[in-house]
């Protein structure tokens, strides 16, 4: 094959996950072969950091501004509200900690900016010349004053310039043994419009909001599904129990059940709203983690063609203050991913609570077999991140071999 053929076949690749082209064309998988690399999966807390009502004031905010470009600050300053400047804050303050640790380069030499579109498109590392290196992704997400990042770190032998400095890729274009990663979080109690919607329309008209988004299928089983119902003074029904009540989409109806032990009980449907509106989340939640593989998000035309089957939603953990046994709920892992009808089989995902009301779900995509994603680790601004703010002198020597072109390495 030619340069000239390699160049068409590499700018043509369409940027969408591997599986997602296989199953749209009908080719089967290419053998794929043990990826080396890890992992890291974090989360950070921000509604206790950085007090006050303006980021700019707040106490200990301006140290960690200045860690960030000029170009993030103005971000960050545009929020209207604390509460997203802090999350803008810590999300940038993660991706440039991840870039740093896992290309073992100095703080203040980490540069960021985005794949393909320039405001929507995926967050990632670039040399001096604004090119993607190579053999690294990240996500992040936030809500509700929680920060998550997942990153993975393929330890890829980089080339270096004369100079010293990491050289990037020519095209952002995926290839086909790279891995991407994305992660989103929801919390599930945020939205008061889910309720005036409810009331008004139903629930199933609340669903039936999103029809762009998931298919007839999830929207059904959203609808008529139920995984289980917790009832205020802690008992937990299961979907057997709760039976064709499973079938109610209002809210402020009594209903009434037997239990498997024999015990007759009263609820209000709201209870069971909260059940269906949770497992609402947790399909919202798998899907944006999926299609933040590339960055594409919501836009990405082939929403309604993703659909998530053995969807249950992870019991909920507690807030601190109420146990010593931790904050962390259960986690599920046993999700199957389709794409127009087919099995999507390059793909690890899977989703576990946070306290009551958060949910965090996790994809990674590629050469997977023996990869393993691990727990969220919870970090600390003064103990996890701000040390590593501090510039170290980057040793690293690189033989002339490995100093050569990106568009010589690609096509020669």
């Amino acid at each position: 094959m030619s340069i000239i053929d390699n160049m068409k076949e590499h700018f043509l690749h369409i940027d969408i996950p591997l599986s997602a082209r296989q199953a749209l064309s009908g080719l089967e998988p290419q053998p794929q072969h043990e990826p080396d690399g890890d992992v890291v999966c974090w989360l950070l807390d921000t509604r206790n950091m950085w007090p006050g009502t303006n980021i700019y004031s707040a106490s200990g905010a301006a140290a960690c501004m200045s860690l960030v470009s000029l170009e993030e600050q103005n971000t960050i300053g545009t929020k209207m509200f604390i509460a997203d400047a802090k999350m803008s804050l810590a999300s940038a303050l993660l991706k440039r900690l991840f870039v740093s640790t896992a290309l073992e380069i100095p703080w203040k030499e980490v540069q960021l900016a985005r794949k393909g579109n320039e405001k929507h498109g995926k967050p990632c590392a670039v040399d001096d010349m604004g090119r993607p290196i190579a053999g690294i992704d990240f996500n992040v997400s936030h809500q509700n004053g929680l920060v998550s990042l997942i990153g993975w770190n393929g330890r890829k032998q980089q080339l270096y310039s004369p100079t010293g400095h990491i050289m990037g890729i020519l095209s952002p274009l995926r290839g086909t043994n790279e891995i991407m990663v994305g992660v989103d979080i929801v919390c599930v109690n945020e939205r008061q419009s889910a309720s005036n919607t409810i009331d008004i329309d139903g629930f199933d008209g609340w669903v039936d909001v999103y029809e762009s988004i998931f298919s007839d299928e999830e929207r059904w089983s959203m609808k008529y599904d139920v995984d289980y119902v917790t009832l205020l003074d802690g008992t937990v029904l299961t979907s057997a129990e709760v039976g064709r009540h499973d079938r109610c989409l209002a809210r402020h109806t009594n209903l009434s059940v037997t239990t498997a032990a024999g015990r007759n009980l009263s609820f209000s449907s709201e209870l069971l709203i909260d059940a269906k509106l949770r497992r609402f989340y947790t399909y919202f939640c798998y899907k944006e983690a999926y299609i933040k593989l590339t960055g594409e998000a919501l836009l990405a035309p082939w929403l309604r063609q993703l659909e998530f089957h053995n969807v249950r939603s992870p019991k909920p953990g507690v807030v601190a203050r109420c146990s010593s046994h931790g904050v962390w709920g259960e986690e599920v892992d046993d999700v199957e991913v389709k794409l127009e009808g087919r099995i999507v089989t390059d793909v690890k995902m899977k989703i576990q609570s946070y306290e009551e009301d958060f949910m965090i779900a996790t994809a990674i995509q590629g050469e997977i077999q023996n990869i393993s994603v691990p727990h969220f680790r919870k970090l600390d601004l003064e103990r996890d991140i701000l040390p590593f703010s501090v510039d170290q002198h980057h040793t690293a020597s690189k033989s002339a071999p490995d100093v050569i072109t990106p568009w010589e390495r690609r096509y020669f």
